[in-house]
């Protein structure tokens, strides 16, 4: 009986070695056919660089209309960058600031608290500093001047953004009305040829298609950065309101002193 399984093991070991060597045999042209399509198709690919591609649709979307919609773009990133900077730069450790501001008044008094806020760059500083600057004319004054100072900080952190939302709504606008004088293009290609053939009309309908395409991304884009920044001012403005309560928490605890 063992000799049975031995032998009928050796036969299994014989036919999978078979089934391999025919497997890895047929394996290998289908994988050559394979590496030869990537190669082929890594060549279509670099034989037209993209920035030579990008060039070639904004000329055949007309320069005229594919212009306006690219200076949307450019100055709608630009006062997003600026913003991103910005508020980056006003994003400070609010924790750390509190408790450095609570450290230097109970050792150092009131001037020395509105040092440390001065040589702090940021908005929760800036109405820290405020606020220390009415302490003399008691807490309600301190709270008053925090909320109005607050409102003036909140400004600052929202300039431009209205520039920003006019590009995300002008530039498809500008895109819908390429398609519109490119659709009027292609009826005036017809009625000048007497013929509606795909040939008369092209032109202007990849005018009026690319316009719209250069447009609808141009928005997008734009409204990506028009959303972080949102949320990154609604985190600095969650912070300056956190940080007034502990300011005002602060002085009364230091006046009963």
């Amino acid at each position: 009986m063992k000799k049975i399984f031995v032998i009928l093991s050796v036969v299994g070991l014989l036919g999978l070695g078979s089934v391999s060597a025919y497997a890895q045999d047929g394996a290998a042209p289908a994988a050559q056919a394979a590496t030869t399509a990537a190669a082929n198709a890594a060549t279509d690919v670099e034989g037209t660089p993209l920035h030579q591609e990008l060039k070639k649709q904004y000329m055949d979307g007309g320069v005229g209309w594919m212009t306006p919609v690219l200076l949307c773009l450019i100055l709608g990133l630009a006062i997003a960058i600026e913003r991103i900077i910005y508020l980056n730069l006003a994003t400070t450790n609010t924790k750390k600031f509190i408790a450095k501001v609570e450290d230097e008044l109970n050792n150092g008094g009131v001037e020395a608290a509105k040092e440390l806020c001065r040589n702090t760059r940021g908005p929760v500083a800036s109405i820290f500093y405020q606020g220390l600057e009415r302490y003399d004319e008691g807490v309600d004054m301190v709270e008053k001047t925090v909320v109005s100072y607050g409102s003036v900080q909140m400004a600052q952190l929202e300039s431009g953004l209205s520039w920003l939302s006019l590009f995300i709504a002008l530039a498809p606008s500008l895109g819908f009305l390429g398609t519109v004088v490119g659709m009027v293009m292609a009826f005036d290609d017809i009625s000048a040829a007497g013929d509606m053939s795909p040939t008369v009309v092209a032109s202007g309908m990849k005018v009026a298609l690319l316009t719209t395409v250069a447009g609808l991304i141009s928005a997008i884009i734009l409204q990506i950065f028009y959303n972080y920044l949102l949320s990154k001012i609604e985190g600095l403005v969650l912070a300056m309101e956190d940080s007034s309560i502990s300011l005002i928490d602060i002085l009364t605890k230091y006046n009963k002193k």
